[in-house]
C-alpha cells in the first residue's frame, strides 16, 4: 500500500471519527431539539443567530442537520455491518464450498448483484415494512459485497501457497481460519468503509423518494426532499444537509482507500 493511500485512509477514518463524536454529542451541539418548529423566522437566510438559516417551518437548519446526520450515520453503520456480514463474510466462506455448489451460489447471488442496489432496497422495503429500511439497505448492498468477497477468496484458495498448504496436509478448516484471519486484518476496515459509503447513498435516496425515515426522525435524505419547494428561493434548506451527506460519503470513500469505490 502506497504512503499516499495510507494518508488518505488515515484522513478518512479521522474524519469519520469526528462525525462519530458529532453524532454522539448531537443533542448537546444542537441548540434545538429535533423537529422544533418556530424557533426563528420562516426561511431566514444564514445569519449570525442562525448560521445555516431556518426552513419553511422556522426550524434551525443547523440543529436539524446535526440531528439528521446522527440518524443517517447510525442507520448507515448498522446497514454497513449487515452488508459486511451477509455479503463479504458469507461470500468468503461460500468460496470454500465444493466447486459445483460454490459456482451455483456465486451465480445465484451474482444475479441479485446485477440489480441496482437502490431498486433492490425498494423491493425489500415493499416486501417487509418501511421501518426496516436500514436492514433493506444493508441487504441491498450485500450481493455486491458477496461477489467481491467470493472472488477474492477463490483467488486466494487457488494461489500457490494454498496449494502447497493442502499438499502438506493442512486441513481445509485450518486454511479457512488462517485466511479469515488475514481477511479481517487486511480487508475488514476498507470493506466496512466501502459499505458505509454505499448504504449512505441508498438510505438517503430511499428517504428522498419516501421509502425511508419518517418524522420526527428525519435523516439527511428526508431533509433534502422536504426542502424541494424552496430549492431556489431558500437554497440553504437543502444545501447544508446535502453538504453533510457528501462529506460523510467522501470520508467513507477516503477511509476505504478509494479503491473500486462504488462497490462494498
Amino acid at each position: 500500500m502506497s504512503a499516499w493511500r495510507r494518508i488518505l485512509m488515515a484522513a478518512g477514518w479521522s474524519g469519520l471519527g469526528l462525525i462519530a463524536i458529532a453524532v454522539t454529542m448531537s443533542e448537546f451541539l444542537a441548540r434545538w431539539p429535533a423537529d422544533a418548529e418556530r424557533v426563528g423566522p420562516v426561511l431566514l437566510a444564514p445569519s449570525e443567530q442562525f448560521p445555516f438559516g431556518t426552513d419553511l417551518l422556522g426550524r434551525d437548519v443547523l440543529s436539524e442537520t446535526l440531528h439528521a446526520l446522527s440518524v443517517t450515520a447510525m442507520q448507515a453503520t448498522e446497514a454497513a455491518v449487515i452488508a459486511v456480514i451477509a455479503g463479504a463474510f458469507m461470500g468468503f466462506v461460500a468460496a470454500r464450498l465444493p466447486r459445483h455448489a460454490a459456482a451455483i451460489l456465486r451465480w445465484a447471488v451474482g444475479s441479485f448483484a446485477a440489480i441496482p442496489p437502490l431498486l433492490l432496497a425498494i423491493l425489500i422495503v415493499a416486501l417487509t415494512a418501511r421501518g426496516y429500511f436500514g436492514v433493506a439497505a444493508g441487504l441491498a448492498a450485500a450481493p455486491l459485497a458477496f461477489v467481491r468477497g467470493f472472488d477474492r477468496a477463490r483467488r486466494d484458495n487457488f494461489a500457490n501457497h494454498a496449494a502447497y498448504a493442502r499438499a502438506t496436509g493442512i486441513s481445509a478448516s485450518a486454511l479457512l481460519n488462517r485466511d479469515l484471519t488475514y481477511e479481517f486484518r487486511d480487508a475488514l476496515l476498507p470493506t466496512l468503509a466501502r459499505g458505509l459509503a454505499a448504504v449512505a447513498i441508498i438510505l438517503s435516496t430511499l428517504s428522498f423518494l419516501g421509502f425511508g425515515a419518517t418524522p420526527p426522525h428525519r435523516d439527511l435524505g428526508l431533509m433534502i426532499a422536504a426542502a424541494k419547494a424552496t430549492y431556489f428561493d431558500a437554497w440553504w434548506t437543502a444545501a447544508f444537509p446535502a453538504l453533510a451527506l457528501v462529506i460523510l460519503i467522501l470520508l467513507a470513500r477516503l477511509a476505504a482507500g478509494l479503491d473500486e469505490g462504488e462497490r462494498p
